[in-house]
């Protein structure tokens, strides 16, 4: 019986590619200090050899490896030539996009340079493809809803883009708000006034506000009204024009109360509505407005639903990790 024998790789299997980096950008701002970067690509194409010498770095072992590996290193070539530095973090990002087949026209490199903002020397942008497509759909609609974990950047991204269009002079000021029902605490037995009670519940509001704007034209903003952060309760009865309106923690409305709040769309305003299903904690059964409104308004012309995911948190990246393992638990467990 003659064994019919196995094909093995051979030389001719493999593809090599050269990539030869322009004098005028050092290697490392490529290779990254102590070869950071180098490292980084290494560990993602385990079964390419990568060589450097001088300014020129080859590649070689599988064909669609290759390629990914030229393609990277074209990507990364378009970021340093906007003068924005790599990170790890942007290099492993720009593999994930790559890897997932980014789409829509969207390259890493046109993700990982879109500015938002730009306050104190520190840019905010999106930094994952699904990021960037919630901040396009932003421009383009009306009414968005950010659904995602934690720290996918939702709000954050949210209210970026909230201080430029009233720096941009869109729109005439920013509310922000959020239902005060968190960890199951009624502020009426919270001590202290008013404004004392509200704090805790809309600290993360104002956090993300001093990342964006002067911390000292705050106060100044939000005594004239340019800037309101209110609980959610605030907002019934009124009329919003010319806002750009954020209603965090979403997940924590009733159905009512998201119907309430929906309806408060004056002209030339924006809304954008954030949160996560995953994380309710409103009372006993009550349903979650967040969830029901999916259902509602799908196919309603100027809403939109953007998606994101554990890929898509910009925290520590043992978060996301944190997130999948839940979503595995939820999964064994029915919840």
């Amino acid at each position: 019986m003659t064994q019919t024998p196995t094909h093995q790789p051979s030389p001719t299997d493999e593809a090599t590619a050269r990539f030869t980096v322009p004098a005028k950008h050092p290697m490392v701002t490529v290779l990254g200090s102590g070869d950071a970067l180098l490292r980084v690509i290494e560990r993602a194409f385990p079964a390419t050899d990568i060589h450097v010498r001088g300014n020129e770095i080859r590649a070689t072992g599988d064909p669609a490896e290759v390629r990914l590996v030229q393609r990277l290193f074209d990507e990364m070539m378009l970021v340093l030539r906007t003068g924005q530095p790599l990170s790890e973090d942007a290099v492993e990002r720009s593999i994930a996009m790559l890897r997932g087949g980014s789409d829509e026209g969207a390259s890493p490199a046109q993700v990982l340079t879109q500015n938002i903002l730009s306050n104190r020397g520190k840019t905010i942008r999106p930094k994952t493809l699904n990021q960037k497509r919630y901040v396009d759909a932003i421009d383009q609609h009306t009414i968005v809803f950010g659904i995602g974990p934690a720290g996918t950047g939702k709000t954050y991204l949210a209210m970026a883009k909230a201080v430029q269009a009233l720096q941009s002079k869109m729109v005439n000021r920013i509310i922000l708000t959020r239902p005060a029902v968190e960890a199951g605490e009624r502020l009426g037995f919270l001590p202290g006034t008013l404004y004392e009670k509200i704090d805790p519940y809309l600290r993360p509001l104002y956090d993300a506000l001093h990342d964006m704007l002067d911390p000292d034209s705050i106060p100044r903003l939000l005594s004239a009204g340019t800037i309101e952060v209110a609980p959610l309760a605030y907002m019934r009865g009124r009329t919003l024009n010319d806002a750009f309106i954020i209603l965090d923690e979403a997940q924590n409305t009733s159905p009512e109360q998201m119907k309430m709040f929906l309806t408060r769309l004056g002209f030339e305003s924006k809304i954008v509505i954030t949160g996560d299903v995953t994380q309710v904690d409103l009372p006993g059964s009550a349903p979650s407005g967040l969830r029901q409104v999916q259902e509602i308004l799908d196919g309603v012309d100027d809403v939109h639903f953007s998606r994101l995911t554990s890929q898509d948190v910009v925290r520590h990246r043992l978060v996301g990790r944190i997130v999948d393992a839940y979503e595995r638990y939820d999964d064994r467990t029915g919840k």
